[in-house]
């Protein structure tokens, strides 16, 4: 299949998938179970098994991947980690991608390496879109991600049929700005954040209930989507990662870079960067976002950990 003469479909598209970690994995079971053929190719094989053991083919390469594929996505750690498998020439997936082939990376990542990417593939009759994706893991679970796209709108609209199995896509514009999109979408997400666990160590050093605390302003203004996903994590100190410390560093990191491009001053940005970067100064780069209140408890020697022991007596 060529996207630009077929309609997307389980029946005439084959799909590629490079990276089956915490968000890779649940979005590709939602294309295994919509009939797509799915080939899959992760650095650690134990990670993609369970894709395995539910029908999914091993690819040995990325290259191996996309020369059996018509769509190739890509959602991987970090911008060297995307350079490597979409463009290395012998082992990347654009060097076994057919003419017609797109790649759609879904990895937050720098602007310039999405054009980049786009004019490379560009090079080879082929596509590229920069598709970042925001919702962790429980909107890759639900098929609930809000994806960010930019590159050929044409293109994007093409591939609707699979973007639909993962969320909603909306077009952001000219390759690079799907990742402007997410950046701007991370800058807001690390100050409601902090915000979040603010708010938490203040009601508790004021004695309050903290749990009867967030479900009472749940529901006016102070209400979140990340007080939904994390705050009943983090009373329970559940930081498993929905999306890790390590790349929220990583893609604040990318934020200040472009802000220092376009000449912006983000202090509450930078602000949150440098608490992020604490946690993995402390070797917490692994847990969830949703753990940036152990910075907070360190500042203030005071622990929410304390405060729930009690409660369950």
């Amino acid at each position: 299949m060529s996207t630009a003469d077929a309609a997307v479909s389980p029946s005439t598209t084959r799909v590629g998938w490079i990276g089956t970690g915490v968000m890779g994995q649940s979005m590709c079971g939602h294309l295994l179970k919509a009939g797509y053929t799915l080939t899959v190719f992760n650095r650690t094989i134990s990670k993609a098994q369970p894709l395995l053991d539910l029908g999914a083919k091993l690819g040995d390469s990325p290259r191996a991947v996309a020369s059996q594929s018509d769509v190739v996505f890509t959602i991987v750690g970090y911008p060297s980690d995307v350079r490597s498998v979409l463009l290395d020439p012998t082992s990347g997936a654009l060097s076994g991608l057919r003419p017609g082939g797109v790649l759609v990376d879904m990895t937050t990542s720098e602007p310039s390496l999405a054009v980049e990417i786009s004019q490379s593939a560009a090079a080879k009759n082929c596509s590229s879109i920069d598709a970042p994706v925001t919702g962790g893991d429980v909107g890759a679970k639900n098929g609930t991600l809000a994806i960010l796209a930019g590159g050929d709108e044409s293109v994007v609209k093409k591939l609707i049929p699979l973007f639909a199995l993962m969320g909603k896509v909306s077009y952001m514009g000219a390759p690079g700005k799907g990742q402007f999109a997410k950046l701007a979408n991370q800058t807001i997400i690390c100050s409601t954040m902090l915000g979040l666990v603010e708010g938490m160590m203040f009601a508790h050093k004021s004695g309050l209930d903290v749990s009867l605390f967030l479900k009472a302003i749940s529901v006016g203004a102070a209400g979140s989507r990340s007080l939904d996903l994390h705050g009943g994590r983090i009373l329970k100190r559940d930081f498993e990662p929905g999306f890790y410390v390590n790349h929220f560093v990583k893609d604040l990191g990318i934020c200040l870079k472009e802000c220092q491009n376009m000449g912006l001053a983000l202090p509450g940005l930078a602000l949150a960067q440098q608490l992020y970067l604490s946690l993995k100064a402390h070797g917490e780069g692994n847990l969830g976002t949703q753990a940036l209140i152990l910075a907070l408890e360190r500042l203030n020697n005071v622990s929410l950990e304390q405060q729930q022991a009690g409660s369950t007596k």
